[in-house]
């Protein structure tokens, strides 16, 4: 999941995200991983965990917030069904 390097930063609206600064380390990690690693055939599956789980439990405690969590859950259950070949 890497980002539009097209977007400049600060102008789009995830930058306005209270994760904004864990979104960016995320797809900094991400797409460094990519160029560098994945893309030349050596890849490590632990590259990136850490910044996608802090990523991951910021939007969680954000969706928590405003009462949305219950969607997100929804979303990351469909996605692995779907990665398990299984769609809902």
């Amino acid at each position: 999941m890497g980002i539009d390097n097209n977007t400049k930063r600060g102008t789009s609206a995830p930058a306005a995200s209270p994760c904004a600064h864990l979104r960016n380390a995320y797809h900094d990690c991400f797409n460094r991983w990519y160029s560098e690693k994945f893309s030349k055939g050596q890849w490590d599956k632990e590259e990136c965990v850490s910044e996608w789980e802090k990523y991951r439990a910021c939007l969680a405690q954000h969706l928590e917030d405003k009462h949305l969590r219950r969607v997100f859950l929804e979303a990351e259950a469909s996605a692995y069904s779907i990665k398990d070949g299984h769609i809902q």
